[in-house]
């Protein structure tokens, strides 16, 4: 059955579903106080050599998590204080979002944090430079209610995904925190972070033809859920698009683009689905593809600029060009590599809420399942208005543009790990 049927049928039934008293919504984040608790995702980033910031001035970007604990949070890749560069970025300063008053500064690791407490022998913790935030205000869509009826509206749009393209977890895990922030007029609204599963844990699919699975090994944790959607992962084939013959110019989109897709849920224990969505992740760029006779099962793009094949294809132009026109061969994390991640693009597809007349906080597990009105270990707290319908483009003729293509997130001393 497929998402679409899944949220129509969901759609129906909330329309008749009798009425609870709503509750209070979740509130603004705030600075933590220095002696509060650490989370396990904070004071993790160290300084490569290409970094000039110390983990000190980096540990200052911090907010209190709805556990109260300290957790990172989004900064610029140069410190202003100090001048100093972190050689990372996390996207979109979410100062300018219109939801900011809403969601403040977005914490990174609170799904993974709540895993610990709901799964002690399940751990999935994530590194710090994936962790990327896009935006976008007032954008124009359509809701579509449950008796059919459609209408026009302005929303504001905030998302966080953890999408590291510079190490192998993807191409074995499954699971990476989506915080995932939605607000029309109208009262359509819902703010949600978990755990979202993108395809099947141990392999991914084979970017270039969207087609080839590629069984990569265990994964983090081994009792990761299967879930639809895919990971979409440059390898070896794909990423030789690089190198082509002689009066050629390397095809730098189709040998490195990367893009994850899935249908995430917010569902009481017995099923009832609460909240739907389906956001699509892109990434331009990736410092790695899939190459399973290297250490780590790891190539590196720039390091592919310098192969050359049999029959004369190497790299030309595009992307390899920069790297080919240092006076020596440039590693995967040198900020002039071009290799680095930072353009990136968010289909937002479609939202679905099936939560007429219902309570707007909810606590679900790390998931997003077993929504329940109150907290329990390893809970995570929701909110999904008091509405049912679908929204964005779960027809054909609501197409929504990606967020992000247009951006360019990279800055002085980017660069991979990103």
């Amino acid at each position: 059955m497929s998402f679409f049927v899944r949220a129509r049928d969901a759609l129906r039934a909330a329309a008749v579903a009798p009425a609870v008293v709503g509750l209070v919504a979740c509130s603004d984040r705030a600075p933590t106080e220095p002696n509060a608790a650490a989370s396990a995702a904070f004071d993790v980033w160290r300084p490569t050599a290409y970094d000039t910031c110390s983990a000190a001035v980096h540990n200052r970007y911090s907010v209190a998590g709805p556990d109260g604990k300290r957790y990172p949070t989004w900064h610029p890749p140069v410190d202003p204080a100090t001048g100093c560069t972190f050689g990372h970025e996390h996207g979109r300063d979410p100062r300018g979002s219109n939801l900011y008053a809403r969601v403040g500064s977005v914490p990174f690791g609170v799904a993974n944090e709540a895993l610990d407490a709901w799964a002690p022998d399940a751990p999935r913790h994530e590194d710090h430079v994936g962790h990327k935030i896009e935006w976008e205000n007032d954008v124009s869509l359509r809701v579509v209610d449950a008796a059919g009826e459609s209408r026009l509206v302005r929303c504001d749009v905030l998302v966080k995904i953890h999408q590291g393209t510079h190490s192998r977890d993807a191409f074995t895990n499954n699971l990476h925190e989506l915080a995932y922030h939605v607000s029309c007029d109208g009262g359509f609204e819902v703010h949600a972070t978990l755990l979202a599963a993108f395809g099947m844990p141990g392999e991914f699919v084979r970017s270039c033809d969207q087609t080839t699975v590629i069984a990569a090994g265990a994964p983090t944790p081994a009792n990761s859920p299967a879930a639809g959607g895919a990971r979409l992962v440059p390898d070896e084939r794909c990423a030789e698009r690089l190198l082509v013959a002689e009066g050629g110019t390397s095809d730098d989109v189709s040998a490195t683009y990367e893009k994850w897709t899935g249908e995430q849920h917010l569902a009481e224990e017995g099923g009832r689905l609460l909240a739907a969505f389906d956001p699509n992740f892109a990434v331009f760029r990736p410092s790695r593809f899939y190459s399973p006779g290297e250490p780590n099962q790891l190539g590196r793009m720039v390091s592919l600029c310098y192969q050359a094949l049999a029959d004369g294809r190497r790299g030309r132009g595009g992307l390899c060009e920069a790297p080919l026109a240092a006076p020596a061969p440039l590693s995967f994390d040198d900020p002039r590599s071009p290799f680095d991640g930072v353009r990136r693009e968010v289909y937002l597809r479609s939202t679905t809420l099936a939560n007429a007349g219902g309570p707007t906080a909810w606590y679900t597990d790390p998931f997003g399942g077993h929504a329940n009105l109150s907290p329990f270990r390893g809970s995570v707290r929701q909110f999904v208005a008091a509405t049912s319908g679908t929204l964005g483009s779960s027809l054909p003729q609501y197409n929504i543009p990606p967020m992000g293509f247009n951006r360019d997130y990279g800055g002085p001393g980017v660069h991979a790990p990103n």
